[in-house]
């Protein structure tokens, strides 16, 4: 009876043990693999060399359990904005955001855990960008920020994209996606646009009265040209064409009053004639 307990206590020592060394054994399984998922990278930090200059690449990698750690980068084009406000030329404050693309350089990534981390992004694109936009920003008037936004835009694009490149960042787009004046500023554009309405305006009312001035001048010659040829043409033939001009203006009076209901008798005088004013040309 003894001898038998002796054995199970055996057996099951043998088992603990059995159950130890698997288990010892999937735990040094399970921390010597690890998994790069699609859109990642990995460096591999090792405590005896240091960071590793090789960049490991998608899928299941082999290391040595406690000498080495893989830290996890994403390369996939992330998004980030940034506000800043800056001077113009004319020593205007103009609020600007800016949006860009990024994605660290995959050939460089041991460099940049090096030197700037995992969060490389967060602590170098608002720096460089609120750099890069108060240079540009400076070499332009206020007004010239919208008439020459393109211009603007790609002195920005090129001056960040090589700015980031200074720390292994690849930059795949650069915009300017809002910009705003201070107060004062809108206020001279609401003040120079009411100026320049009023010039326009006086401008017209000057032109207008140009062009008055000068239909005068042609009515008053063109009534000076008929009087000058109605004397001419009276000294030639005499008065016949103005005693023309009495009949048929006689014509026109005696037949407007015929026509009105309040006159009832038109008296008649020398042969029946209604023609007025005749006796006194004769």
């Amino acid at each position: 009876m003894a001898g038998g307990g002796q054995a199970a206590i055996s057996f099951m020592t043998r088992m603990a043990k059995v159950a130890a060394g698997l288990g010892v054994a999937a735990s040094a399984a399970s921390t010597s693999f690890y998994t790069v998922d699609g859109g990642e990278r990995a460096v591999i930090f090792d405590r005896v060399r240091g960071v590793l200059p090789r960049t490991m690449s998608e899928g299941t990698h082999l290391l040595v359990p406690i000498l080495q750690k893989p830290f996890i980068f994403d390369i996939r084009t992330r998004p980030h904005s940034f506000s800043s406000t800056s001077g113009t030329k004319d020593l205007q404050m103009v609020s600007l955001t800016l949006r860009v693309l990024s994605r660290p350089d995959v050939e460089h990534l041991p460099d940049i855990f090096t030197s700037l981390g995992l969060e490389y992004d967060e602590k170098v694109l608002p720096s460089i960008g609120n750099e890069v936009l108060k240079a540009v920003v400076a070499q332009f008037n206020a007004d010239q920020l919208l008439t020459e936004r393109p211009h603007v835009s790609a002195l920005v694009r090129e001056s960040l994209t090589k700015r980031a490149r200074e720390f292994n960042i690849v930059l795949d787009e650069v915009a300017i996606t809002h910009l705003a004046y201070g107060q004062e500023f809108a206020q001279a554009v609401e003040k120079k646009q009411v100026a320049q309405q009023e010039a326009e305006r006086s401008r017209f009312l000057v032109a207008r009265a140009e062009q008055e001035r000068r239909a005068a001048i042609v009515r008053a010659e063109g009534e000076s040209e008929a009087a000058r040829l109605i004397s001419e043409a009276t000294t030639t033939a005499g008065n016949g064409l103005i005693e023309l001009r009495r009949i048929e203006a006689a014509k026109e009076i005696a037949s407007v009053l015929s026509r009105t209901p309040n006159v009832s008798y038109i008296p008649a005088g020398d042969n029946g004639q209604m023609l007025l004013g005749l006796n006194a040309a004769r």
